[in-house]
C-alpha cells in the first residue's frame, strides 16, 4: 500500500489516559534508563472510570506488569510541535550506551524521543490498593517520572514474555554500577534528614538515592567530567554528586555524593 493509499484520519490515533504514575523523581535526569535497574517504590493512580476494583480483579495473581506510558516530557515529535516549529523526525538516536556519539536508528533503540512518544516497561506489582473506591497499584522498578500518564496496562507472562535465547544487540548486559559514596557532609545532611520527623527521608531512601547514583545518570559525553556537579531531585531533595573531587576523598572511579538540600 502506497502512502498515497491512506487516508488522513488513520494516520493518528487517540488513546485514553488511564491514570497516572507517582514517584519520588520529579525530573527526567536520575531516572534509571531501564526499568528494574533500581528498586524504587511508586505508584500509579488510576482515573475515572478506569479505576473501578473490578478492572483489576485477578490482578493480584501476576508478580510483574507490562506498563504502556506516554513520554510527556518530550515534545519534539508530537506531529503538532513538529508542524508549529518546523522540527521533522529524526530516524537516529544517540543511545547512552554506546557514549553518546554512536548513532543508531531509534527503532533500534529504546529511546524516548520517537514518533509515538509511547514507552513501555516491566515493573513488579507490590499490592492492589483501593482508596475512597479508587485503585492504587504500588509497584517497584519504574523507569517513568512522577506524573508520567499511563496508556494500558497488562499482565507480564513468563512462558512467553521471558524469552532465554533472545539476543540483545549493543546492550546484552546490564550496565556497569559506579561505586557510591557520601561526602561528610552528604552523610550528616542525610542522618539528619532520616531523624527528623516529617522529613519524608528514611533508611530506606538512602539505599534508593545511592541506588539512582550508582546508575551514573550523567551524560554519556561528560562521562570523564570530574569538575561539575550534578544535581538530581529525590522527593523534595536536591541530591548533589559528582565524580572525583579531592576536596571529598573520592576516587577516579566513585561518584561521590557531595550535598543533600531541600529544593
Amino acid at each position: 500500500m502506497s502512502q498515497d493509499d491512506f487516508h488522513p484520519d488513520t494516520q493518528q490515533i487517540t488513546l485514553p489516559i488511564i491514570g497516572y504514575h507517582r514517584s519520588a523523581l520529579s525530573q527526567k535526569f536520575g531516572i534509571p534508563r531501564q526499568p528494574n535497574l533500581v528498586t524504587l517504590p511508586s505508584v500509579i493512580e488510576m482515573v475515572t472510570p478506569y479505576d473501578m476494583p473490578e478492572a483489576f480483579l485477578g490482578v493480584e495473581d501476576f508478580s510483574h506488569l507490562w506498563i504502556s506510558w506516554h513520554t510527556h516530557h518530550n515534545h519534539l515529535n508530537s506531529p503538532q510541535d513538529n508542524a508549529e516549529s518546523g522540527h521533522r523526525f529524526k530516524p537516529k538516536v544517540r543511545p547512552p550506551r554506546l557514549g553518546g556519539n554512536t548513532k543508531l536508528g531509534v527503532f533500534a533503540t529504546r529511546s524516548t524521543y520517537r514518533p509515538s512518544q509511547l514507552g513501555l516497561s516491566v515493573v513488579k506489582l507490590v499490592k492492589v490498593e483501593v482508596v475512597s473506591g479508587a485503585v492504587r497499584l504500588h509497584i517497584t522498578g519504574a523507569d517513568m517520572v512522577d506524573g508520567t500518564p499511563i496508556i494500558d496496562i497488562k499482565p507480564y507472562i513468563a512462558y512467553s514474555d521471558a524469552l532465554t535465547d533472545a539476543v540483545s544487540g549493543f546492550a546484552p548486559d546490564k550496565p556497569k554500577l559506579k561505586p557510591v559514596v557520601l561526602s561528610p557532609q552528604a552523610e550528616s545532611q542525610l542522618d539528619g534528614l532520616c531523624q527528623q520527623a516529617g522529613s519524608g527521608i528514611d533508611s530506606e531512601d538512602k539505599l534508593i538515592i545511592t541506588g539512582l547514583i550508582a546508575q551514573d545518570p550523567r551524560p554519556a559525553y561528560r562521562q570523564q567530567d570530574t569538575k561539575r556537579i550534578y544535581f538530581m531531585r529525590y522527593k523534595h531533595y536536591d541530591i548533589g554528586f559528582q565524580m572525583q573531587s579531592s576536596t571529598h576523598s573520592c576516587s577516579d572511579s566513585t561518584l561521590c555524593i557531595v550535598s543533600i538540600t531541600p529544593a
